[in-house]
């Protein structure tokens, strides 16, 4: 069966990567007469909307458009996205991947073979800046102490899963369950699968289905990157507290019980010589964690660099998780 495919894309200031993204989507083994292209731009004030207008001047035969987000928000964007497609199938995408040549085709072979009501697959995570530092922030994005059960990270093995990244499904679904919640900042993919599994729906994960995505290129935007994470977590929780998973608990209560720690430090021995145990403890698991990526990939700066990188992604998400829920019980 043969469907027409909208292709949604969020983006803002991506000039690096969206050259990568368009050429990626044009050398799909999908017909390209069935596929269209809807860009939501959030008012890029770097070269992107050059970068896409070259394109599109270069490769007429693909329909691309693009459309305003001004709201400069993920969720409006892919709602507004939504809104101005017309394909049977919508394929979420982001700016800073690049699918595999037959993305599309083994997202819908997918839907119509009934395996999800939203499919997705499997990340390849490359490094987003040279050196060192760059390489093991990608390591650790793909690292199971990093990001726990988030299957879609590593995993080999095709099955149901809570949640996948991008997605493809029909355009019925929204119609059914409604689009991306824009009261979220982020977590908005998260979100709709979770009511997509409320409603009966099955999120289905194939690792077949490819797409590199690029790491945050240094410590400062992977913080930044966790702390959104951690602080929208919360938010979504309180509407679902039933989609819970235990990867998204140990980080806040870690930073939590080493907060206290450091609190009681002041006036107990006791308690500083168990934070000082605990952190010491802590850095030996992550560097014992590094070990088999460095010695498989002869790169041994992974042994600080990971660490470094998951550590980085453990408090900066736990930290923002207990601000949002903080906040929220104040108001």
């Amino acid at each position: 069966m043969v469907q027409s495919v909208s292709v949604i894309i969020p983006c803002y200031n991506e000039e690096k990567t969206i050259s990568l993204l368009l050429d990626a989507i044009y050398r799909q083994t999908y017909p390209r007469h069935l596929l269209e292209v809807i860009i939501a731009d959030g008012g890029s004030v770097d070269d992107t909307r050059k970068r896409i207008t070259d394109f599109q001047q270069s490769h007429p035969d693909l329909n691309i458009r693009v459309i305003d987000n001004p709201k400069r928000i993920i969720p409006a964007a892919l709602n507004r996205a939504i809104e101005a497609s017309s394909g049977e199938i919508i394929l979420r995408l982001d700016a800073h991947c690049v699918p595999a040549e037959d993305y599309i085709a083994r997202s819908v072979h997918n839907l119509n073979e009934g395996s999800g009501d939203n499919v997705g697959g499997l990340w390849i995570i490359e490094a987003g800046s040279a050196g060192w530092l760059g390489h093991s922030i990608a390591v650790a994005a793909a690292h199971r102490l990093g990001v726990g059960d988030a299957r879609y990270r590593y995993s080999r093995k095709a099955g149901r899963v809570d949640t996948v990244p991008f997605g493809a499904f029909r355009r019925s679904l929204i119609e059914k369950i409604g689009g991306y919640d824009e009261s979220l900042l982020t977590n908005e993919d998260y979100e709709l699968n979770t009511r997509i599994r409320q409603n009966g729906g099955i999120v289905f994960f194939d690792p077949t289905i490819r797409s590199t995505y690029y790491a945050r290129p240094n410590l400062t935007s992977l913080a930044r990157q966790y702390w959104r994470y951690g602080y929208w977590k919360w938010r979504m929780l309180r509407r679902y507290p039933r989609s819970l998973r235990l990867r998204q608990l140990l980080p806040p209560l870690f930073v939590l019980t080493v907060a206290l720690m450091l609190v009681l430090s002041f006036f107990f021995m006791a308690a500083r010589s168990a934070l000082v145990g605990l952190l010491i403890i802590y850095g030996l698991v992550l560097i014992l964690s590094a070990v088999p990526p460095a010695f498989q990939k002869r790169q041994w700066y992974l042994v600080i660099g990971v660490p470094l990188a998951i550590a980085t992604m453990h408090f900066c998400w736990g930290a923002g998780f207990l601000v949002s829920m903080i906040r929220s019980f104040k108001s």
